[in-house]
C-alpha cells in the first residue's frame, strides 16, 4: 500500500501507530519505511519523549503533535525534543483557541483538523477560517474531510500548501486512482 501511495505521487506518507483506537502498530511504520523513499510521519497520540525516540528508531522522519492532547509545557517540551532527534513536527490543532499556542512555537508545519471530534462532522472551511491567521512562513496543512480534487483546489486557493488524507483513500475502490486524483498527477 505504501508503494502505491508513492507511485501515485504522494510526497509524504502518514502511518497510524495508535493501537487502541486505530489498530495501528509501530511495526507498520517500520514496514512503510522499508518500502518507500518519501518522508514518513508517525501519526499517533504522542505524549512523551520515549514515543518520539520510538518514532525515530522505527524510521519516522516526522511526528504528529496534537495541541489538544498536550498542556503548554508538554507541547513545548515534545516539540523541541522532536527537533533534537531530527524529527520534523506536524503540529495539529482543531480548536481556534489553540492557534496562538501553536504559533508561539513558530512551527514549520501547522495542521488544522477539519473533523469535529465531538460530532465527527467535517468542514473544509474550518482550515481556511483558522488558517487566515497563520503566517506565510508556516506551511498550512489541511487534515480530514478531503474527498476530491475540487476539495484540494478549494483549499489551495485559500492558502493551504499540503493535505493529510486517510479515510478517503482507505475507502476508495482504487487507492492508486484516488491518490493520483488528489495529488493532481496526470495519468500516463
Amino acid at each position: 500500500l505504501a508503494g502505491t501511495y508513492q507511485q501515485a505521487g504522494a510526497t509524504c506518507l502518514s502511518c497510524l501507530t495508535d493501537e487502541p483506537f486505530f489498530q495501528g502498530r509501530l511495526e507498520h511504520l517500520e514496514s512503510v519505511r522499508k518500502h518507500v523513499d518519501r518522508p514518513v510521519l508517525r501519526k499517533d497520540f504522542l505524549l512523551d519523549r520515549y514515543q518520539l525516540l520510538e518514532a525515530r528508531v522505527a524510521g519516522a522522519d516526522a511526528v504528529l503533535l496534537i495541541a489538544e492532547c498536550l498542556g503548554d509545557c508538554e507541547l513545548r517540551e515534545l516539540y523541541f525534543a522532536a527537533d533534537e532527534l531530527g524529527l520534523d513536527v506536524l503540529l495539529e490543532i482543531y480548536e481556534p483557541e489553540n492557534l496562538d499556542r501553536a504559533l508561539d512555537l513558530d512551527p514549520a508545519l501547522l495542521g488544522i483538523n477539519n473533523r469535529d471530534l465531538k460530532t465527527f462532522e467535517t468542514d473544509l472551511g474550518h482550515t481556511l477560517r483558522i488558517g487566515a491567521g497563520v503566517p506565510e512562513s508556516t506551511m498550512l496543512v489541511a487534515e480530514s474531510g478531503i474527498r476530491s480534487r475540487a476539495d484540494v483546489e478549494y483549499l489551495a486557493e485559500g492558502g493551504v500548501s499540503a493535505i493529510l488524507v486517510g479515510e478517503t483513500l482507505m475507502r476508495s475502490e482504487s487507492v492508486l486512482e484516488k491518490t493520483t486524483e488528489l495529488v493532481g498527477v496526470p495519468r500516463r
